[in-house]
C-alpha cells in the first residue's frame, strides 16, 4: 500500500478541508498521478463536480464563482505562467493551489504578485510527483524516454530536462516517505552516475533542511541502475497476467484501451486494471496465463450462481433484496466480462502471432546455453510465414545479445535473413542495440555465466525441467535484490555517492531504473517483498516498457544518433 497510500493521503488532505462544491484542475502529468489512486466516485464523495485540465481552463471565460478551484499542478514554469494569467481575472470563488514538488522562491513571488484580487486561499507543496501504479511500483511517464541512450553532447538541454524530471520524481518519493537515502549507482552508466550525483546534491546540499528527518535508524538505500544493463527483459513475451496484458494490448495508467478490438459494449471500451479496485485482478495479476483461464472460469461460474439466484424473484422482499444487491451485481457483471474480454483477446493474439512457438525459443535464448540449437530455432522462425516482423526482430536481438562474441558469422547470416524477410527492420537496429547494451557495456551478470553459483543453478534448472517453460526467465533485477538481501553488492560495480556509506543492511530500498521498468520486474519486487526478507523494495523508472515501447525508444535514439553523426 505504501506508494498508493502516500498519494491518496495527499489528495485527501487537498480535498477534505475545503467545504462545498469544487472543481479540480490538473495538468497532463497530475491527471495520471490522481487517476491511478482515485476513482470518479471517490472524487464525487469529496464534492468534486468537475475535473478540468489547466490548459482548457485558460481558454474558457465563463465565470463560476459558486465553485472553489483546487489546483494540483507540477511546479513547471509553463504552469506558473498559466496560473499568473488565470489569477489576473479570477473565474472561481476561491483558489487553493497545490504543487506536486518544491516551488522555487521566484515562482512563489510570481504567484503572490499575480493575486491582486486576493482570491488565493492557500499555496502548498504536496510531494506526489510520481504515478503510483501499484503499492511498490511507480513510474514518471517521461515521454522522451529515449534520451537516456544518447551521449550528453547530442542534446544537452534535452538530457538535462530528462534528468531534472527524474530527480524531481526521486526527491518526491523520499519526501513522501520522509526519508533521506544513501545513494549508489551502476558504475558503467554515465546517466545513472549523473542522476545519482544530482540527487545527492539536492538532498544533502541544496535542500538538506527539507530532507533532514532526523531519524537515528538505518538510512534507506537508493540504487540507480540503467535499463541497458538488462535489455533482455523488455524484449521478451510475457505470460503472467498484468505483464501479458501490457505486452499484447497495452496498459496506460492502469487503464486498458479496448476500442480497437471488434464489437464491444460501450462501458467496456476502456477498462481499469488496478489491484486497489479489482479483487480478482489483485489475486491474479502475477499468475500464469494457463491458471488465469481456470480462475476466470471459476469466477464466471460463481457469477452465474448469483445471477440464477437473482432470477428467482418471487416476492416483494426478493425484489427489494435484489435492488439492494444490484450495484454489487452490476460490479460483478462488469468485472467478469472485463476479464473474459481481455483473456479472449490475448488468446486470439497468441494464436495469430504463433507466440507459443516464438516464446519457447525466446526463453531458451534468455535462460539456457546451446548456440547451435538456438541458431537453428531462430532461423526456422525467421522462415516461418506466420511469424510477424516484430517477433522476428526480437528473436534476432535476443540471439545477438546472447551470442554476440561467440558466432559473428552466424549472426551476420541472421542479419541478412532478417533484412530479406522483414525489410521494415534494418539490421542496423540490432547493431545499435549491441552498441548500447552489449556485453562490454553491462555491469550485471545477465546470463549467469560469470558466477559459479549461477552456473550450477542454471544447470540444475535445465536438468529438472522448469515447471513452466514460458516463465523460466528471471530479470536481472531479481539477482540484484538477492545480492542486496545478502549484503553482496560490490562497491566496485555500484559505488556510493559522497561519503555517505551504508553501515548496516538497509530495511528500505528504492531501485530506480533510468530508461524504464517492466511489469515482469514489478512482479519480482512483489514476490521478494512477500518473502519477508526484512527489506522492503520499491521499484521505479522513467517509463513502463513493453517490447513495443522499448523498440520505439531504441529506434528514436538511433535516428537522432544517426542525424547528429551526419551533421558532425
Amino acid at each position: 500500500m505504501v506508494l498508493v497510500s502516500a498519494v491518496r493521503d495527499y489528495i485527501n488532505r487537498m480535498l477534505q478541508d475545503i467545504s462545498g462544491m469544487k472543481v479540480l484542475i490538473l495538468d497532463s502529468s497530475t491527471v495520471s498521478i490522481v487517476s491511478v489512486v482515485y476513482s470518479q466516485s471517490d472524487l464525487l464523495q469529496k464534492e468534486v463536480f468537475l475535473v478540468e485540465l489547466v490548459d482548457s481552463i485558460s481558454k474558457s471565460r465563463e465565470p463560476m464563482s459558486h465553485l472553489k478551484a483546487v489546483y494540483f499542478l507540477r511546479p513547471t514554469s509553463e504552469n506558473i505562467q498559466q496560473m499568473r494569467r488565470q489569477l489576473a481575472s479570477p473565474r472561481f470563488g476561491e483558489y487553493h493551489l497545490f504543487f506536486s514538488n518544491m516551488l522555487k522562491d521566484t515562482q512563489l513571488h510570481i504567484l503572490a504578485d499575480s493575486d491582486e484580487h486576493e482570491a488565493v486561499q492557500q499555496v502548498q507543496e504536496f510531494f506526489a510527483d510520481f504515478v503510483a501504479i501499484d503499492p511498490f511500483h511507480f513510474t514518471l511517464n517521461i515521454p522522451a524516454n529515449h534520451m537516456y541512450m544518447l551521449p550528453a553532447v547530442v542534446d544537452p538541454s534535452g538530457l538535462q530536462q530528462f534528468c531534472d524530471r527524474v530527480i524531481d520524481g526521486i526527491a518526491a518519493i523520499f519526501l513522501a516517505l520522509k526519508r533521506r537515502p544513501v545513494i549508489r549507482y551502476q558504475r558503467t552508466s554515465d546517466i545513472a552516475k549523473r542522476v545519482a550525483q544530482e540527487a545527492a546534491k539536492l538532498m544533502y546540499q541544496q535542500e538538506s533542511g527539507l530532507f533532514d528527518f532526523r531519524r537515528s535508524e538505518i538510512s534507506p538505500l537508493l540504487l540507480i541502475i540503467d535499463r541497458r544493463d538488462d535489455p533482455v527483459t523488455p524484449l521478451l513475451n510475457q505470460w503472467t497476467y498484468q505483464a501479458m496484458v501490457h505486452e499484447l494490448i497495452g496498459i496506460q495508467d492502469n487503464k486498458v484501451d479496448l476500442r480497437n478490438i471488434g464489437k464491444i459494449s460501450k462501458d467496456q471500451q476502456e477498462v481499469v486494471l488496478s489491484s486497489e479496485q479489482d479483487a480478482f485482478f489483485k489475486a491474479n495479476m502475477y499468475e500464469n496465463f494457463g491458471d488465469i483461464g481456470l480462475n476466470i472460469k471459476r469466477m464466471v461460474d460463481e457469477f452465474q450462481l448469483v445471477a440464477k439466484s437473482n432470477q428467482s424473484i418471487q416476492t416483494i422482499e426478493d425484489m427489494a433484496k435484489f435492488v439492494d444487491n444490484y450495484p454489487e451485481y452490476r460490479k460483478m457483471h462488469g468485472n467478469v466480462s472485463k476479464h473474459v474480454t481481455l483473456v479472449t483477446e490475448m488468446s486470439k493474439i497468441v494464436e495469430e502471432r504463433k507466440l507459443m512457438l516464438v516464446s519457447q525459443t525466446e526463453q531458451e535464448l534468455a535462460c539456457n546455453g546451446g548456440q547451435g540449437a538456438a541458431f537453428e530455432a531462430v532461423t526456422n522462425l525467421l522462415n516461418n510465414e506466420n511469424v510477424p516482423d516484430i517477433d522476428r526482430l526480437r528473436l534476432v536481438m535476443l540471439y545477438a545479445l546472447r551470442y554476440e562474441k561467440e558466432s559473428p558469422v552466424q549472426l551476420m547470416q541472421l542479419f541478412n535473413k532478417l533484412a530479406s524477410r522483414s525489410p521494415k527492420y534494418k539490421p542496423g537496429l540490432v547493431q545499435f542495440l549491441l552498441k548500447q547494451a552489449g556485453v562490454d557495456k553491462r555491469t550485471g551478470d545477465l546470463y549467469g555465466n560469470r558466477d559459479l553459483l549461477n552456473i550450477a543453478r542454471n544447470m540444475a534448472r535445465g536438468l529438472k525441467g522448469v515447471e513452466n517453460v514460458y516463465t523460466q526467465h528471471q530479470p536481472l533485477l531479481f539477482q540484484t535484490m538477492e545480492s542486496i538481501v545478502k549484503g553482496r553488492v560490490r562497491d566496485v560495480d555500484y559505488p556510493f555517492i559522497g561519503n555517505h556509506f551504508q553501515q548496516a543492511r538497509p530495511q528500505e530500498v528504492v531501485i530506480f531504473v533510468v530508461g524504464g521498468t517492466t511489469y515482469e520486474e514489478s512482479r519480482s519486487v512483489a514476490l521478494q517483498n512477500a518473502a519477508n526478507s526484512g527489506i522492503r523494495f520499491i521499484l521505479g523508472g522513467s517509463a513502463i516498457l513493453n517490447s513495443k515501447r522499448f523498440l520505439k525508444d531504441l529506434e528514436e535514439a538511433q535516428r537522432i544518433a544517426r542525424t547528429t553523426t551526419n551533421v558532425v
